[in-house]
């Protein structure tokens, strides 16, 4: 119904927005994530204007708008939510734990532990987010699923797949394809996946 909502920040507090619009005023459910990327100044007799991407939820008794700083993290708070079990009370609270990129990140790594330490979050839910998400994170961004090695495949094959999985989640991080083989090329492909992404994420943030 609203695609987003711009108007006077005249609330806020943890996990919660309200956004004078023309008038009316609009309480909306936001997330850490959100609530840090708020104005740090803001005042009673001239509220700051903010625009806060929105969702609707609709159970049998309640309707709940969740607002949202960046279209990012309105597209991983919509991807967590199609995960079964997953609802946006759950998916809020993985979104105030981890931004949309470092959200992205823990999936394409398969980082269970970071996930789960969300509130509310347990190991089994944050596999279950990683099975049916990485492949979504991969496909939203045209790219094709790693192909799994076979028995025989060479240690150097090996170490190309896991080279290609590290482009590939640096891609969904928003780097291009060229950036992320440049700097990949010059690390030691022997390093586990998630320290090789994390020693490319160190390389390209210093320029």
């Amino acid at each position: 119904m609203f695609y987003y909502l711009k108007g006077a920040l005249v609330h806020l507090e943890n996990g919660l927005a309200v956004l004078d619009v023309g008038g009316v005023g609009y309480k909306l459910t936001v997330s850490g994530t959100t609530y840090d990327a708020m104005p740090p100044n803001r005042s009673v007799a001239t509220p700051p204007t903010v625009c806060l991407y929105t969702h609707m939820a609709v159970r049998e008794d309640d309707v709940e708008l969740f607002g949202f700083a960046t279209q990012e993290e309105l597209a991983s708070f919509k991807l967590l939510i199609s995960v079964s079990g997953i609802g946006p009370k759950a998916a809020m609270s993985i979104l105030t734990l981890l931004s949309p990129e470092k959200f992205a990140l823990a999936v394409c790594t398969e980082d269970k532990k970071t996930i789960a330490k969300a509130n509310g979050i347990g190991p089994k839910t944050a596999a279950r987010v990683i099975l049916e998400l990485k492949d979504k994170l991969m496909k939203e961004t045209d790219l094709s699923s790693p192909i799994a090695a076979s028995p025989a495949a060479s240690t150097a094959g090996a170490a190309r797949g896991k080279l290609s999985e590290a482009v590939d989640a640096l891609v969904v991080l928003g780097y291009s394809r060229a950036e992320a083989s440049g700097i990949l090329k010059d690390l030691d492909p022997s390093l586990e996946l998630e320290d090789l992404i994390r020693a490319a994420l160190k390389k390209l943030m210093k320029f």
